[in-house]
């Protein structure tokens, strides 16, 4: 990876008057000003469809699209929806926040409508489209249909055991039963991936990486855990053992208690690592370079006895190191893998990603500790890692820098040589970009100076998380201009900019 920098920010994130960000005008519009804020890749989070609680690391498919994230201005004037049809709905009052609870009111209406009018005409785009992912749109499909028919109830609770386990004659005959929704679910994802297809390639156009998130583990309430409940650790009534979480650490002194479902290796194993091989090869067609999160579980995982109230009473499994990432970094050799490897270091985890040749994270937030030598500070970047000032999980420069201890603050402003001219989020900034690290990528917020009300998300709670947008109007020509002018000074334009 070439010196580079880039600007991470969800899709959700984006503005628009339909309650979310999505695949529109805004998109193409952001990807503009990436590109004329000279930088190279456009990070984002997963953009498979949520479940309860919001989060785009608990969807109910590794594979699928997010139906928040399809344009409804696209849909009108493809013919499928009516301007009308789109104003008539409440998408909230507030544009600075997503409002979950007006889409789900909202969202699959208007997209059965889409349906309705496209499905005929689209037949035989469809039919292609179906094909082609043969091997997760059908079990994705019913499952979505079985939970609006059971109530959208986890499909360990559905009362129907032969099609909770998965048995043939049941799945064809709900097939048959809950055709029209089955339809509804195969078109929606059409419309996602046509969306999205047309945008990529729009981005890619530009000079523009898109980096996104492989969530280690997926949803227990999934079509990916119902389909191939082998692959898992559950019992003979699909109840998992063990889930997953994470120790008590710097997010939470109880640790994060995930609940995931955790995977059966040695059976993965003897199946060749076919099921990662699928789940990253649906990745690699939405990103060009993957960010595989909780690199950490890959060396050694923390399980937590199902049923246990917090994470502190896990325990820490040994994972499937090399046997795996051989597979994945031998099998997409055309893919550039990122590792996150943020935690507590420890000699398996480092050991792991020497061995595996990725490029792991640094995270200028928990850099300035004045009592160690960090690996995160600026100076002790390697050339082979990503640097960031924070990531979705921290909080951007300004709340940190009310929030995080006064002799951590004190540290940055010595080391940075940070001064009011200049400005804090400035000053850090810098730093990140100066570092040796191939990549640096900052939050858009840290851009715009944000602080409290504009973090992404916080580890270990669930509430007002995945909902901060920019608003319209936000990125002016001069803040484009500034990203621009530190990019350049710091040697991270793209070569063909670097001469204008």
């Amino acid at each position: 990876m070439e010196r580079s920098s880039g600007i991470l920010l969800p899709l959700f994130s984006l503005p628009s008057p339909y309650g979310i960000g999505t695949m529109g005008l805004a998109a193409y519009d952001f990807a503009d000003l990436l590109h004329a804020a000279g930088q190279r890749y456009w990070q984002m989070l997963p953009l498979g469809p949520t479940s309860y609680g919001d989060s785009p690391y608990q969807s109910f498919s590794s594979y699928a699209g997010n139906p928040y994230l399809i344009d409804l201005d696209l849909l009108i004037e493809d013919g499928l929806l009516t301007e009308q049809e789109v104003c008539d709905r409440d998408w909230g009052e507030d544009p600075r926040h997503v409002d979950y609870g007006k889409l789900y009111e909202n969202r699959l209406d208007l997209l059965k409508k889409a349906a309705e009018r496209g499905w005929m005409r689209d037949s035989g785009a469809v039919a292609g489209f179906t094909e082609k992912n043969a091997s997760w749109l059908p079990d994705y499909a019913l499952f979505m249909a079985l939970k609006r028919h059971f109530g959208m109830k986890p499909w360990q609770e559905w009362p129907d055991e032969a099609v909770r386990l998965h048995d043939p004659a049941a799945l064809a005959r709900y097939r048959e039963l809950l055709r029209e929704d089955v339809e509804l679910f195969t078109y929606i994802q059409f419309l996602f991936f046509r969306q999205w297809t047309a945008l990529k390639s729009y981005i890619n156009s530009l000079g523009i990486g898109i980096i996104g998130d492989l969530p280690i583990y997926v949803a227990m309430d999934s079509a990916d855990v119902w389909a191939e409940r082998s692959m898992f650790r559950l019992d003979s009534r699909g109840v998992p053992t063990e889930v997953a979480g994470v120790p008590p650490d710097y997010f939470s002194k109880d640790g994060q208690l995930w609940g995931n479902p955790l995977y059966d290796y040695d059976a993965m194993k003897r199946d060749g690592f076919g099921w990662w091989i699928r789940r990253v090869d649906g990745a690699a067609r939405l990103y060009d370079v993957i960010r595989i999160d909780h690199f950490r579980g890959f060396a050694s995982y923390w399980a937590v006895p199902y049923g246990s109230p917090t994470a502190k009473t896990g325990r820490w499994v040994k994972g499937p190191r090399l046997d795996l990432l051989n597979v994945l970094t031998g099998w997409f050799q055309g893919i550039r893998f990122i590792a996150e490897d943020l935690g507590e270091p420890s000699p398996d985890v480092m050991k792991l990603l020497a061995d595996s040749g990725l490029p792991g994270m640094r995270v200028l937030e928990f850099a300035f500790s004045p009592t160690a030598d960090s690996a995160y500070l600026p100076h002790n970047c390697v050339e082979n890692c990503v640097c960031y000032a924070g990531t979705h999980d921290n909080a951007p420069l300004a709340l940190w820098r009310q929030e995080a201890e006064p002799e951590e603050i004190d540290f940055a402003v010595q080391y940075l040589g940070l001064n009011e001219r200049e400005g804090f989020n400035r000053g850090v900034l810098r730093g990140g970009m100066t570092s040796p690290a191939s990549l640096f990528v900052a939050q858009m917020q840290d851009w715009l100076e944000l602080g409290k009300g504009s973090r992404i998300n916080t580890p270990g709670t669930g509430r007002d998380n995945w909902q901060w947008r920019l608003l319209p109007g936000e990125l002016t020509v001069k803040l484009i201009g500034d990203i621009r002018e530190m990019t350049r000074i710091y040697g991270r334009l793209p070569a063909k900019q670097s001469k204008t």
